[in-house]
């Protein structure tokens, strides 16, 4: 007969045991059968490698089930005579044919999912509610609304646990990520933790210099703007810009762009018109 008592091989008296009781009995068994102890026994050394066996067919939660099934029903002819001739050890390492495997049942967690969403910069900075849109395997379209804290970082990921797609039988739901993509605004642009904006003056506060109210993302600060400033130039505006992590913050950096007014009333040409008599600029000889 090739059908093994696993437990009796153990020392185990019944099937509602615990793996870590089944490894208490394994340690017991294979030290009183160790073959150090056993010099020229060859039946230790039989026993040792039936212990060996049932320890790896009962430490395994799926195979434990699957021998279980058989042990509990042993004494039933009718499914005794099912397994006789078999290898018992080979049923539970899966050398069997498939019309005689049983289905496991163990939990499946569901798989985890990920979808990505754009925010725009003022968004990200103060923090925001959004609702998303997701479809499941049926075409379902369930609606969830996802927090965005504030200073959120571009690429970041927010995590939501049981959205996901759904566990097997019962196993818990997968996680949903969301990829937050930050969208550059109007008149933001983020760079780092820096924020850049269009700092546009006229001709003559570029020639004389003068102090400026700048808007930054949150309130307004006065910049002086030096003598003869250049369109491209930057001014940096420290602790100004996105949020860090630490509380800090980076700088506004404002780009400088001369603007001339695309119309004039009769003094501002004539204005332009006595400066271009009296000037000696010439800007391609700079």
């Amino acid at each position: 007969m090739i059908y093994k008592d696993y437990y009796k091989l153990l020392g185990i008296e019944t099937s509602r045991v615990t793996i870590e009781e089944i490894k208490s009995a394994y340690r017991k068994a294979a030290k009183k059968y160790h073959p150090d102890l056993n010099v020229g026994n060859s039946l230790a050394e039989e026993r040792i490698k039936d212990i060996n066996e049932a320890y790896k067919i009962l430490s395994e939660p799926a195979s434990k089930r699957k021998y279980d099934r058989i042990w509990n029903s042993k004494n039933n002819v009718k499914n005794y005579q099912k397994i006789k001739g078999k290898n018992i050890f080979n049923i539970f390492l899966g050398n069997i044919d498939e019309n005689e495997k049983e289905e496991d049942k163990s939990p499946i967690r569901g798989q985890d999912e990920e979808t990505q969403i754009q925010v725009k910069l003022e968004e990200a900075f103060f923090g925001t509610e959004k609702r998303i849109f997701m479809k499941n395997i049926d075409g379902v379209t369930k609606t969830l609304s996802v927090k965005i804290p504030e200073g959120i970082k571009n690429n970041e990921k927010i995590r939501l646990i049981g959205q996901g797609k759904s566990g097997k039988n019962g196993g818990k739901n997968g996680d949903l990520f969301i990829k937050i993509n930050i969208e550059n605004s109007k008149n933001y642009r983020l760079s780092g933790y820096d924020i850049l904006t269009d700092l546009c003056i006229s001709p003559w506060e570029a020639a004389l210099g003068t102090k400026l109210n700048v808007k930054s993302i949150d309130e307004e600060t006065k910049i002086f703007i030096p003598q003869g400033i250049q369109s491209g130039e930057k001014l940096r505006i420290p602790n100004k810009g996105y949020k860090k992590e630490n509380g800090d913050r980076g700088d506004l950096i404002a780009e400088v762009k001369i603007m001339v007014p695309s119309k004039l009333n009769e003094k501002e040409k004539e204005f332009f018109e006595n400066l271009k008599q009296v000037s000696k600029f010439n800007p391609r000889n700079e």
